[in-house]
């Protein structure tokens, strides 16, 4: 999602900052970690989820498990039997949800169970190296003091009327399960887990209903709210003009191109294998406007983006940066076995069936964007509104910016979890979750070696410096934020600029030390310091437990740096964290410069 960190004044458009809590100077707000508050229905429903904290550890080279010896051994067996040993289980406590290989590491993802039944958020993940080695182990295993009957006393029939009445959605029909949920209390609750949405208002919940008392008490939000004539990739917005592309797809990634599944060719229409984009309904797509495959509609910006020739040049943009980012990060590990969207995986692992479908100009809000992730094999769902700060309006669907922000919440709850898109729930995940998206777009449109500070929505609300408390920056004097500055915000997007600062610190470290790569975004195998950056942000989501918090998201970069690069980064990466309070002894939001010795 999109959301202003910035509100904007009628007359001077005067700049305060929205939706932020302060927390007294000395609180420790450690229930960043594991809980949330969320309103839900629309009578507001205060709802508080929970997350049992993780433990995270990475062992650099890599450490022995029982099995990794063993012939014939399947990343199954060797995951289940190392959570097994490290936690002191039994393999009838152990559930495996999913895992892939990866391009430098095995990731395998487990949930506990009891009673044969597994919980939704107890999870637990095992990373090994070429070498069979474990190399990061994350978990939130809980000791429940009671565990509910595995018998349910509620029919699903009850539970799925509880929810939808509850959250003011429909059961879509997707298949329900039983499972646990750990509770901060320490219980362990059976119930009822249903999809949940809402079409007219854009939500989309997993709910979880206990299957005894018949109350809602728990929801993974799967929603996080922003030849072509079109705007290259590498330009922020229209104002730097369009162009006309031909076959922009690359072939490694999209090896049918954009307009086919391998079966199924869409010869006239902007559909196709990773992404659909239309208005309204998916049914209302963009044309070709001449044969073969021409895409070529004029922009007029001083008419509504609704009218002429507009909504087809807004649909063609959409169309082309989802499924140009789709490309460069499949290249870079964001593949059919890692979980990614697309409708025909081409037996190469994953579930298909999930292409991302994109809602241009889309009728259910204003000044926003939003990206829904559910599990693999269901389609993300992208909504890109209209913005009313201009006249005409403007169209989020041509700034870059915030189509690559919102599709990168796909990426990133699906590869952090192994494909559930449930493990960025808490409040600091999900900031998180909104620091890579900037971090991404930031990323995509370097044109060079150069690190300008960035700023993100110039366009749509045609005021220069964005919508985002400050631009990202090395410089301290323009951005202040840093570790510690965790104990002020409570919010997910101002959280999120955080870790995005963070990030845009760690890139310049990285070039400045190795170099910029003009073909970065087609060639993933060079060590230039823009190259480095992506793979080792891709790597570590895999890498991470579900819930990160900002040190295991730090963690899980230098762990990927020793999987990737042998640790050649490991200096430069600490000082890039370090000199943002992310060091060494950094903890419970408590800054840190240290670095390791001989850094």
């Amino acid at each position: 999602m999109l959301p202003f960190s910035r509100l904007f004044a009628a007359t001077f458009l005067a700049i305060v900052y929205a939706s932020v809590s302060r927390a007294a100077p000395h609180e420790n707000n450690v229930n960043h970690a594991t809980h949330r508050i969320r309103t839900v229905g629309s009578r507001g429903l205060q709802l508080e989820t929970f997350h049992p904290a993780s433990t995270y550890q990475t062992f650099g080279e890599g450490i022995d498990h029982p099995l990794r010896k063993r012939d014939g051994t399947t990343l199954q067996d060797s995951a289940v039997t190392f959570v097994q040993s490290h936690l002191n289980l039994t393999s009838s406590e152990i559930t495996f949800k999913s895992g892939f290989e990866g391009q430098v590491a095995r990731h395998a993802y487990v949930k506990q169970s009891a009673n044969g039944i597994p919980f939704a958020n107890a999870v637990a993940n095992v990373a090994f190296n070429k070498d069979g080695k474990v190399v990061a182990f994350g978990s939130s295993f809980v000791k429940p003091k009671t565990i509910a009957s595995p018998t349910p006393s509620i029919t699903l029939n009850a539970a799925i009327a509880k929810a939808e009445d509850v959250l003011d959605g429909t059961y879509n029909g997707h298949p329900s399960s039983i499972q646990y949920l750990a509770k901060s209390d320490g219980s362990a609750a059976l119930t009822h887990a249903i999809q949940i949405q809402n079409e007219e208002t854009g939500t989309w919940f997993d709910a979880f209903v206990d299957a005894h008392s018949g109350e809602l008490l728990h929801v993974t939000d799967f929603v996080s709210k922003a030849s072509y004539l079109v705007l290259p990739i590498t330009k922020q917005n229209l104002t730097q003009g369009f162009e006309t592309l031909t076959n922009p797809y690359d072939a490694i990634s999209s090896p049918n191109g954009w307009h086919s599944t391998g079966t199924v060719n869409f010869t006239c229409v902007v559909s196709g294998n990773n992404a659909v984009a239309f208005k309204g309904t998916n049914s209302s797509l963009t044309a070709q406007s001449s044969s073969p495959l021409n895409f070529l509609y004029t922009q007029n910006p001083a008419t509504q983006p609704t009218a002429g020739s507009n909504v087809d040049a807004a649909r063609t943009n959409a169309f082309y940066i989802v499924n140009t980012l789709h490309d460069v990060t499949y290249r870079y590990g964001f593949t059919e076995a890692a979980y990614n969207f697309q409708s025909n995986n081409f037996g190469k692992g994953g579930k298909g069936g999930d292409p991302v479908t994109v809602s241009v100009q889309s009728s259910a809000g204003l000044d926003n964007a939003d990206f829904a992730t559910p599990p693999d094999g269901q389609s993300g769902l992208m909504r890109m509104f209209l913005w009313d700060y201009t006249s005409p309006e403007r169209d989020g669907a041509l700034e870059n910016d915030i189509v690559t922000h919102e599709n990168t919440h796909g990426l990133t709850n699906r590869m952090t979890g192994g494909g559930t898109g449930a493990c960025l729930q808490t409040l600091e995940s999900g900031g998180l979750g909104e620091g890579w998206s900037d971090a991404m777009a930031d990323w995509i449109e370097k044109t060079s070696s150069a690190v300008p500070d960035f700023v993100l929505g110039t366009y749509v609300i045609n005021f220069s410096t964005g919508v985002r408390g400050y631009p990202y920056s090395t410089n301290p004097k323009i951005n202040p934020l840093k570790y510690s500055s965790l104990l002020t915000y409570r919010e997910v997007h101002v959280i999120g600029e955080i870790w995005a600062n963070m990030l845009h610190n760690v890139y310049a470290a990285l070039v400045e030390a190795s170099g910029w790569s003009s073909t970065a975004r087609t060639n993933p195998d060079g060590k230039e310091g823009n190259v480095m950056f992506l793979h080792l942000m891709i790597d570590a989501l895999a890498l991470q437990p579900c819930n990160p918090t900002f040190l295991d998201a730090r963690d899980a970069w230098i762990q990927a740096d020793v999987n990737r690069y042998q640790g050649a980064n490991k200096c430069v990466l600490w000082k890039a964290f370090a000199s943002r309070g992310m060091g060494m002894n950094a903890a419970s939001y408590g800054d840190s410069a240290a670095v390791p010795s001989g850094c």
